[in-house]
């Protein structure tokens, strides 16, 4: 097709096209930065770690996920355009979350794959390490609890990949990645917000019963 093609159709229309199809022809098995989809040209692939036997690697790109302390609800997410360093998504991911906030994020707690990083945009970051000698009882206390909270991102970004899609993205290129990963945040948080108020209505409803069911019992005295 290349050779019979005008060079006006070549050069102007399907150049871009030939040189796509020629560099996945002829990248090898340890090249970098290669091709593994014809469709979607920026998937890469992502090193799932250790102790996971079963699905070693993940074909697609990486998302950072911030979430509240205390009540779960995200308040930052980035799709990352390419594979980098965990340690090098904080600032996107910070400056995300706190364009969504009042107040700025003063500590934010992270797993091991986050390490070499101390601050990043004002914000503290803790990692879960041995206690240092100088720390009272206290400090020690505090910082395996935060440590502890922090596991709990782990079911939150397995729900979001069962219950909400994440897992799986149907839309086209990098704005696709980040127009999913956003309304799979919100589709989290918007479900935390209806959980919450059903429980509020309920509670007011019982407590109204209860009101009236004294209101007859003391009319009935």
């Amino acid at each position: 097709m290349q050779r019979k093609l005008p060079q006006y159709l070549l050069f102007e229309i399907y150049q871009k096209h030939f040189l796509f199809y020629q560099r996945v022809l002829a990248q090898k098995p340890k090249d970098k930065n290669k091709i593994y989809s014809l469709h979607e040209p920026d998937v890469y692939v992502i090193a799932k770690g250790k102790g996971k036997d079963h699905k070693q690697y993940e074909y697609g790109n990486k998302v950072s996920i911030v979430s509240t302390k205390d009540n779960n609800i995200i308040v930052g997410v980035v799709s990352h355009d390419k594979n980098i360093h965990d340690s090098k998504t904080l600032d996107a991911a910070i400056t995300h979350a706190n364009s969504n906030r009042t107040k700025p994020i003063q500590q934010a707690v992270c797993d091991r794959g986050y390490v070499g990083v101390k601050e990043a945009l004002g914000a503290m970051i803790i990692l879960p390490k041995k206690a240092l000698k100088r720390d009272n009882r206290y400090q020690r206390d505090k910082k395996r609890k935060l440590c502890k909270r922090r596991a709990a991102i782990e079911p939150i970004i397995g729900h979001l990949k069962s219950d909400f899609r994440l897992s799986r993205n149907l839309l086209k290129g990098q704005v696709g990645d980040e127009i999913n990963v956003l309304m799979t945040a919100c589709a989290w948080n918007l479900r935390k917000w209806l959980i919450a108020t059903a429980i509020f209505l309920f509670w007011q409803k019982v407590g109204l019963c209860m009101v009236r069911s004294r209101y007859f019992f003391y009319c009935t005295q």
